[in-house]
């Protein structure tokens, strides 16, 4: 399994800004840290292991980009709304730099992007902003109400980065267009102690006639080794 290490410095956070890349050729997709964490976890706790096969055999190619959540939504020492600010100037940063690369790199029109637990927020946040520029959503145990972060501050920017809120109200034609040629699939399980997100997602989704899949996996929590199982099979419904 191929694996390369890229760090650049990127104008829109002003810093440093590392990622790793798994693959060699297929179709791309980003994959998102969980709550706070760094480029290399998404390797060291096995998911993209889970998708050896995939990545062998050149159906699909991994990019691993740096989480900053401990300088955005979790950064409690700011105004909440210079969490949401930070949180937009790193989304500039994937969509600019990560996306325009990997789509370089494979020749995709779109990406495919995924994330477990808070990482799924950022994956169905770009997804759902950004629908032209996504072909997959793949969401693992996703957390996707940022309200716990910003204690009752409430503006523009927090509406429009909110899913659970602009969804609902979201009546363009164009970007519901876009949504619905996305294969979408909320992965969550019967303990997982953000299913009630799930299902209030999936909803939301279907309220607008937004095709997706909700899977509701029994006997399953909020862990990695349930993660593990749900991306490859995930992973497979990229055409």
């Amino acid at each position: 399994m191929q694996e390369q290490y890229h760090k650049w410095y990127t104008q829109y956070l002003s810093r440093d800004f590392e990622m790793l890349v798994f693959g060699h050729s297929g179709y791309p997709v980003i994959l998102f840290p969980t709550s706070k964490g760094k480029y290399y976890e998404n390797k060291d706790f096995g998911l993209v292991e889970s998708a050896a096969h995939l990545l062998d055999s050149g159906k699909i190619k991994i990019y691993c980009p740096d989480g900053i959540d401990a300088m955005s939504w979790y950064n409690y020492i700011i105004h909440p709304a210079d969490r949401v600010k930070t949180h937009m100037a790193y989304e500039r940063v994937i969509l600019n730099d990560v996306v325009e690369f990997a789509k370089f790199e494979t020749g995709a029109k779109k990406v495919g992007v995924a994330g477990c637990s808070f990482g799924g927020y950022h994956a169905a946040n770009l997804a759902f902003r950004h629908p032209d520029k996504v072909g997959y959503l793949f969401s693992m145990g996703g957390a996707f109400d940022i309200k716990q972060f910003i204690h009752g501050y409430y503006d523009d920017d927090c509406y429009f980065n909110n899913p659970a809120d602009y969804l609902p109200n979201l009546n363009d034609a164009w970007y519901l267009e876009h949504i619905n040629k996305m294969g979408i699939v909320l992965g969550t399980g019967e303990w997982d102690i953000c299913l009630d997100e799930n299902k209030r997602l999936s909803q939301i989704l279907s309220a607008k006639g937004i095709n997706h899949w909700l899977d509701v996996r029994p006997g399953t929590g909020h862990d990695w080794n349930w993660w593990r199982e749900m991306f490859p099979e995930y992973l497979r419904k990229i055409g």
